[in-house]
C-alpha cells in the first residue's frame, strides 16, 4: 500500500466524544486523519497511533468517551528504513552483538513508528535466521545520524553488568568526528557542565557549575569530559579522534560546538550544511571502536566498524585521509 504519511502531518489530537462510544480505534483514526482504513490500520500496526498516552496495537479495541488519542506522523512526511543483514553484523556471540549502524537509523523506537528502527529491523532479521524471538536490549544509544559500533544484548542476565561497564567508564569508546574549521592544538581536553536549556534542549554549563539545581527543573548540572586529537587538518575541516570521558547525550557534539569547531553537518549546534562543494546529509561522526571485557567470558574485546560510505566524498574534497583503525 502507499505510504500513510506521504507528506508532513502535524499531529493529531482528540477526544472521544460521548457518541464516538464503542467505534473501533481504527475507524476513529481514519475519520480523524481522513484517510482510508486501511492506511488506518498500518498506523496503527507500526506504532503511530497512542490511546492515553500508550501506545496501542489493537485496530478493533472499542474506544470509550473521554478517551484520548493522538496519531504521530514523521517530522520530514517520511518513514526512515532501516534493512540489516548478516553483512551488518560486525562481531556474535551467544550472548552480545556488535551491529554496524549507517546514519539516518533510529536505535529507539519513535513516536510515529517502531518499524524503521535498529531494535524493529534486528529483532525481524534475527527472527529470520535463527527461527526464534531474540531478547534484544540496547547497551549503549548512539543518535540517529552517528554511525558505527552500536553494542546489543542478546541475555537478560549480562544486561545489568553491561549497564555498569558503561557507567563505571570500563569501556574505552573511540569516534571520528570531522570538526568545521581547522583545530589548532594537537591534543586538547573540554571539560563543562552538562544539562538542559530552558527550552528543553542539551547546553554546555561552565564547569563551575556542576552539581547545581537548574532553576527550570529538577535536574542537576553534570559534568561532562572529552579528550580529542588531530588525525589530519584542512584549512575548513578537521579530522579527529574523540574519547568521551563521561557519556553525556550529544557530548561530543556539544563540545565541538563549545570550542567553535562544531560537526560538518551538524545543523542543530550551528555545524555547516556544505564544505567545499560537498553537501552534508547528517553529521559526520562515527562510533569507530569500543574496547572493554566481555561481562560472561570476561575475555577482552575490540570491536571496530569501517567508515560509512558517506564519509569518503568528504574526505576526498578536502584531501584529508581515511584513519585507521589503530
Amino acid at each position: 500500500m502507499s505510504d500513510p504519511a506521504p507528506r508532513i502531518q502535524p499531529k493529531i489530537q482528540q477526544i472521544v466524544a460521548a457518541e464516538q462510544a464503542g467505534y473501533s480505534l481504527q475507524h476513529l483514526v481514519a475519520v480523524a486523519a481522513d484517510i482510508s482504513a486501511e492506511a488506518a490500520y498500518e498506523l496503527i500496526a507500526r506504532g503511530a497511533v497512542w490511546l492515553d498516552r500508550r501506545r496501542a496495537q489493537q485496530a478493533n479495541i472499542a474506544l470509550q468517551p473521554g478517551s484520548q488519542i493522538q496519531v504521530h506522523f514523521p517530522p520530514t512526511g517520511t518513514y526512515a528504513t532501516v534493512s540489516i543483514g548478516q553483512t551488518d553484523i560486525l562481531w556474535e556471540d551467544d550472548s552480545l552483538l556488535a551491529l554496524n549502524k549507517q546514519p539516518g537509523w533510529h536505535v529507539n523506537y519513535t513516536p510515529w513508528d517502531m518499524w524503521g528502527t535498529v531494535p524493529w529491523a534486528l529483532a525481524a532479521f534475527l527472527r529470520d535466521r535463527d527461527g526464534v524471538d531474540v531478547p534484544l536490549h540496547l547497551a549503549h544509544q548512539l543518535d540517529r545520524d552517528t554511525s558505527g559500533v552500536l553494542l546489543i544484548s542478546k541475555n537478560p542476565a549480562i544486561n545489568a553488568g553491561l549497564q555498569q561497564l558503561f557507567l563505571q567508564g570500563s569501556i574505552a569508546k573511540h569516534y571520528i568526528a570531522l570538526a568545521s574549521g581547522g583545530v589548532e592544538q594537537t591534543t586538547l581536553e573540554v571539560a563543562t557542565g552538562h544539562g538542559r536549556g530552558r527550552n528543553g534542549l542539551f547546553r554546555v554549563y561552565p564547569l563551575a557549575e556542576v552539581g547545581r539545581v537548574l532553576p527550570f527543573g529538577t535536574q542537576r548540572v553534570r559534568a561532562m569530559r572529552t579528550r580529542f586529537t588531530v588525525i589530519a587538518r584542512h584549512e575548513a575541516a578537521s579530522l579527529l579522534q574523540a574519547e568521551p570521558v563521561t557519556g553525556r547525550t550529544h557530548q561530543i557534539r556539544l563540545h565541538l560546538a563549545h570550542i567553535g569547531h562544531p560537526l560538518v553537518g551538524d545543523a542543530r549546534y550551528g555545524g555547516p550544511g556544505e564544505i567545499r562543494g560537498y553537501r552534508a546529509t547528517h553529521h559526520l561522526l562515527h562510533a569507530a571502536r569500543l574496547t572493554f571485557t566481555h561481562p560472561l567470558t570476561l575475555h577482552p574485546l575490540t570491536l571496530t566498524a569501517p567508515l560509512p560510505r558517506s564519509w569518503r566524498e568528504a574526505l576526498d574534497r578536502l584531501g584529508l585521509p581515511e584513519p585507521g583503525q589503530d
